[in-house]
């Protein structure tokens, strides 16, 4: 028997190589004799770097860039072997780098993202490049990234508009005269982790907004702001009018949306985009069962994210599909409708205190429980 483990990271916790290796000790322990292969995941969000690169090869250089509240951080780029360069949105703009007693859903700005897009052209012209959207703690519609590559975002006195979503209700008007020229020649795929619009009710401020830190009103402010953003993008741009309600467009906050509107890039699924890397198809379709998850199944997850990606992969191939989640608020009926045959998470295996002390051991234990369980031992 082959076991494929081809699972997402377990957020703040584990990587999905840690998660992978962990999952192949409890299959060890139920089957002894069975082969594994292990295919680290990412679906745009935090990890899709290490997946890229684990699948491709390539380096990693440390970049100096404004964090989300324009304290300076580290964020890493990824050179990978084949030329192109990659990056993810949560490692320059994402919400881990603010405690949450300081998140401050209406300053928080994707400047660090535009700083780390710009340090790929500046040593490789033309640039192909990949950009993880997730994880961000900004809901500014991209402007932030976009005005580090010479977008100009005005009032109505002419004056730049401050850091953050909260100004972008008083845009009156988009100056791309100043954009760096560079942008025309780049070849840029946004990798989104889901597939909200930019605005509305599943839009970025009112499903992504309150765990940023905004208050109802503020995420009414951001909503509005976010409209007036598409608004002006079709009027001073001659902007795509569906852009705004493409899968997608609210991603980072509305990075999704800024991305396409300028730097010209074209948003895809994260997780299709990893999968087609890393050669995830044709490992399904060498395996005998699949097991795949991540730290969290909840509603979002079932929007396309990697174990419900997985699941239908394994499913058009024929191969049962099994997963191991730190929680889960899906019922297994939904599971079992996405291909998902059986589940189990570690919080109800071992408890939420032992799945938090050692993740690790938690994982191996409850894999090793599942696949005893599934084969009836």
């Amino acid at each position: 028997m082959l076991v494929l483990i081809a699972p997402d990271k377990f957020k703040e916790t584990l990587t999905a190589s840690e998660v992978a290796r962990a999952i192949a000790k409890g299959v060890q322990r139920a089957f002894p004799g069975a082969g594994v292969e292990i295919v680290p995941l990412g679906d745009g969000g935090e990890g899709t770097l290490e997946a890229l690169m684990s699948a491709i090869g390539g380096r990693i250089e440390p970049k100096m860039v404004s964090g989300p509240l324009g304290a300076p951080v580290h964020a890493p780029m990824g050179r990978l072997d084949d030329g192109r360069v990659a990056l993810e949105v949560a490692a320059a703009s994402g919400l881990t780098l603010v405690p949450p007693a300081r998140r401050d859903a209406l300053r928080a700005s994707s400047r660090g993202t535009g700083e780390l897009i710009l340090a790929g052209l500046d040593e490789t012209e033309p640039t192909t490049a990949i950009v993880g959207i997730g994880g961000s703690a900004s809901t500014d519609g991209g402007i932030g990234a976009a005005s580090m590559a010479g977008w100009r975002f005005l009032d109505a006195r002419g004056h730049e508009l401050p850091a953050g979503g909260g100004a972008l209700a008083d845009l009156m008007e988009i100056d791309g005269t100043g954009a760096d020229p560079r942008l025309a020649q780049c070849s840029i795929t946004g990798a989104t982790d889901i597939d909200n619009p930019l605005f509305g009710g599943r839009g970025a401020a009112h499903v992504f907004g309150p765990q940023k830190g905004a208050s109802p009103e503020q995420v009414t402010l951001l909503d509005d702001g976010l409209a007036n953003l598409a608004d002006l993008v079709e009027r001073d741009l001659g902007g795509d009018p569906g852009l705004a309600g493409s899968a997608g467009a609210g991603a980072a906050g509305g990075l999704g949306f800024g991305l396409a509107a300028f730097f010209g890039a074209r948003l895809a699924s994260g997780f299709s985009v990893v999968a087609e890397a890393t050669g995830l198809a044709s490992a399904i379709a060498r395996a005998d069962v699949v097991i795949t998850g991540e730290g969290r199944l909840d509603a979002g997850s079932l929007g396309g994210k990697t174990p419900i990606g997985v699941a239908r992969m394994a499913r058009g191939a024929g191969v049962a599909c099994w997963a191991v989640v730190g929680d889960s608020e899906v019922g297994h009926e939904e599971l079992r409708a996405e291909g998902i045959e059986h589940a189990a998470s570690l919080v109800e295996t071992v408890g939420r205190e032992r799945a938090l002390e050692d993740t690790a051991a938690a994982l191996a234990e409850t894999t090793e429980r599942l696949l005893r369980r599934a084969h009836g031992l």
